[in-house]
């Protein structure tokens, strides 16, 4: 499976982003999919995870209310709504999939950048 996230920018404090996940490499309904970031000197952070079916999400607590995780698997595609940014918001956005919901990756992408300033 290959993946590749795109939709990282510069925003300001309060403004929104989506970020997309395209996956290819077939069966990707098989797998949930997940949104990582890592800041600069921080450890990597599971944002958000969806199941195969869209029946189950995660959020971790820093962006419960704010972010949205979302897919299309007739595209292949993973989302991550990102409203009310923050500045600690600021990190490179990864995506991941793993064939077991809430259990680490199996195959990762490169990351896009998010960065919240004025």
């Amino acid at each position: 499976v290959q993946l590749q996230a795109s939709g990282g920018g510069l925003v300001q404090p309060g403004g929104s982003l989506r970020l997309s996940c395209a996956a290819s490499g077939g069966g990707v309904s098989r797998y949930t999919m997940i949104w990582f970031r890592q800041a600069p000197g921080q450890t990597r952070e599971r944002v958000a995870t969806i199941s195969r079916n869209s029946d189950a999400t995660y959020y971790a607590d820093s962006v419960k209310g704010r972010f949205t995780i979302s897919r299309d698997n007739s595209k292949n595609t993973a989302y991550l709504q990102m409203n009310s940014l923050k500045s600690e918001d600021t990190a490179v956005y990864y995506c991941a999939v793993s064939k077991i919901y809430m259990r680490p990756p199996e195959y990762w992408g490169r990351g896009t950048q998010v960065t919240v300033s004025s």
